[in-house]
């Protein structure tokens, strides 16, 4: 059995963000067919319930803490050096002298990153081959952010948006494979060559994300990890731009706002109408709990996971073109796309008040996930491209 090492800038469980839940099914299907080593750098104290979650899969589990102090001094440095700041963020130079001797001791037959703030770790690294998982095309999700920001954020977002653009083509050349998770984000990426670039979709557990019949105690879902930007702009957008059309015809309309870590901005929008319901422990609940899932989400890359979710458990999706430009999904089939409060609130409408139509693009998206969205799928892909037969 082949020998891989996997570097992530988190503990990937639980699963209440998107790199986490990516990188968590990744090692549980390729462990099926390789021996796992994982290293993980933490900014935060790590549960032994995720270590235990995790020795499922892997043989052997490196938890490397940086602490806030190294942060900012790492910080500083990358500022100094011209590196984007998350990769100061995250590395820190004695922990990648201990992951330099644990390769040399491990001698893994491959090494797998995920996100550009990884790479660091492995500049000085020859002889191993590597694949580099871009994930999102971070510099455009960092172009959107500065766009649309206010003084002094947009300053720091622009400055970033230039160091992960160059950053991006700069580390190219060091990884065998390159992975990115929609046709969208790479055509986004700042890189030498695209046609290198393996598309490699997220996938849904639709055994665990199955629909379940429970009483329907919100209206209208938003969730994720509501201190991500991105997501935090969504949930503004839906109460303080949509609700408001909605309210004359359905003054009781009642919207959930659900996800780890909100924000003082999140936190301020609950009200009679919104409910903020911060982490939940298990997402299916709410998800089968609600009629209508709202992702308007403005900025940001990736596959949104929120979606994948809600479809795989029949419950139909309202979206930006943003959101499924990544996903794929025929408007008006399987998805509903709008492109302004107007367009939204017209959309819910028209899923509240006909039921033919409800039922229809509930199970259409189902099928469309089903159909397209596996991780078992798209791990042997992976595992391919770093371990091609011969």
């Amino acid at each position: 059995m082949k020998k891989t090492l996997v570097i992530l800038s988190r503990i990937p469980y639980p699963l209440e963000k998107g790199d986490k839940l990516r990188a968590y099914h990744f090692i549980k299907e390729l462990s099926k067919w390789e021996e796992i080593h994982l290293v993980a750098i933490s900014d935060e104290p790590v549960q032994q319930s995720s270590i235990d979650e995790l020795k499922k899969y892997c043989k052997e589990i490196h938890v490397f803490p940086v602490s806030k102090w190294s942060i900012a001094v790492n910080i500083l440095k990358s500022f100094i050096m011209g590196l984007p700041l998350q990769s100061g963020y995250f590395y820190n130079s004695k922990v990648a002298a201990t992951i330099a001797s644990l390769i040399e001791k491990t001698k893994p037959d491959h090494i797998f990153l995920q996100l550009l703030r990884t790479t660091e770790y492995v500049k000085n690294i020859h002889g191993i081959e590597m694949t580099l998982d871009y994930m999102d095309a971070f510099a455009k999700g960092m172009e959107r952010r500065f766009e649309t920001a206010y003084f002094p954020a947009n300053r720091i977002y622009k400055w970033e948006y230039f160091r992960l653009r160059n950053y991006e083509g700069r580390v190219y050349h060091w990884f065998k494979n390159k992975l990115i998770i929609s046709e969208q984000d790479l055509n986004s990426l700042f890189i030498p060559d695209m046609a290198e670039v393996k598309i490699i979709p997220n996938g849904v557990d639709t055994d665990f994300f199955a629909p379940r019949e429970m009483k329907k105690k919100y209206d209208l879902l938003f969730f994720g990890n509501m201190s991500y930007p991105p997501n935090v702009s969504a949930a503004k957008y839906l109460c303080q731009e949509i609700l408001p059309l909605l309210l004359k015809d359905y003054p009781d309309i009642k919207i959930a706002i659900s996800g780890s870590e909100p924000t003082n901005e999140v936190l301020s929008l609950g009200g009679k109408n919104v409910e903020i319901t911060g982490w939940i422990d298990d997402m299916r609940e709410v998800i089968a709990q609600s009629k209508i899932m709202v992702a308007p989400m403005l900025i940001g890359t990736g596959l949104q996971n929120k979606l994948l979710q809600a479809m795989a458990m029949k419950i139909p999706c309202v979206t930006s073109a943003l959101a499924n430009n990544a996903l794929g999904a025929e408007n008006m089939e399987s998805i509903l796309v709008a492109r302004n409060p107007e367009d939204y609130a017209k959309a819910i409408k028209l899923l509240l008040q006909n039921p033919e139509i409800y039922k229809s693009i509930a199970e259409n998206g189902q099928h469309f996930v089903n159909a397209n969205f596996n991780w078992e799928a798209s791990a042997r892909k992976v595992h391919e491209l770093m371990y091609p037969e011969k």
